[in-house]
């Protein structure tokens, strides 16, 4: 009769999902705290009026100008707390509650999106690399999770490990995207400081807004990870008792 191992039909994907589940209340804990803090901070400083009355697009436009960088154009864009910048049109898009908003929260994520800009200009080291690693991230969002399904229907452990290896691309592109979410924060927050932007009472609003936002980041990285993880566990545990198994 076969023999079944433990280890190749059952330890690997016990130990991945009991594992994965133990450490997925807190992750999932902790990005729904990312983003009530998101939306708590930004809805309470956009209800202050810098003192200054600068828009979220005069605030961008402030930190392009105090880093040398021109020829970036700022523009309104539907929706709340879409702001980014598009490299690929070189543009900073500011939602409607930033754009003509001369709140705390406007000036805070106008300039959060400007120090991107910033990045681009300035050919950021970790801007390079999540650049780089685009197209294999594209890739893989697409095609990982089809291989890894087949590769687990067919107990076939060569699929499932390229599926680990293309998801393994979507963990270090939001790995990447850390220190470049944090040096956008920072560079905002210095320049906001710097050019006399927001007054000294005002900036902590700022810093609050930017960290909260940097936090649902963080908790994507630490999703992502918990997912590799149990694909790892599951692979390795199949594979050990792939190793022992046999026929009898």
């Amino acid at each position: 009769m076969p023999y079944y191992s433990y280890g190749y039909y059952g330890y690997g994907d016990f130990l991945a999902n009991n594992l994965y589940f133990l450490l997925l209340i807190p992750v999932l804990l902790l990005s729904v705290w990312a983003q009530i803090q998101v939306s708590g901070s930004f809805r309470r400083y956009s209800r202050e009026s810098n003192r200054r009355r600068i828009t979220g697009a005069q605030a961008a436009e402030a930190v392009l100008r105090s880093h040398g960088v021109f020829g970036v154009p700022i523009r309104p864009c539907r929706g709340s707390l879409t702001d980014h910048y598009d490299p690929r049109d070189n543009t900073i898009y500011l939602s409607e509650d930033v754009y003509g908003a001369a709140t705390i929260a406007a000036v805070g994520v106008a300039a959060h999106e400007a120090g991107h800009a910033v990045q681009y200009a300035e050919n950021y080291g970790p801007v390079r690399m999540r650049t780089a690693i685009l197209p294999a991230t594209r890739i893989g969002s697409s095609l990982s999770f089809i291989l890894l399904l087949i590769g687990l229907v067919l107990y076939s452990q060569s699929l499932f490990f390229v599926g680990i290896v293309l998801f393994s691309f979507t963990t270090l592109f939001q790995l990447v995207t850390l220190p470049v979410e944090f040096n956008a924060s920072a560079r905002a927050i210095a320049t906001l400081d710097g050019e006399g932007l927001l007054d000294d009472d005002e900036l902590p609003g700022a810093k609050k807004v930017l960290r909260a936002a940097a936090l649902t980041y963080v908790a994507a990285l630490l999703m992502s990870l918990l997912q590799l993880l149990r694909y790892v566990l599951i692979f390795v545990g199949r594979g050990g008792g792939n190793d022992r198994g046999g026929s009898r």
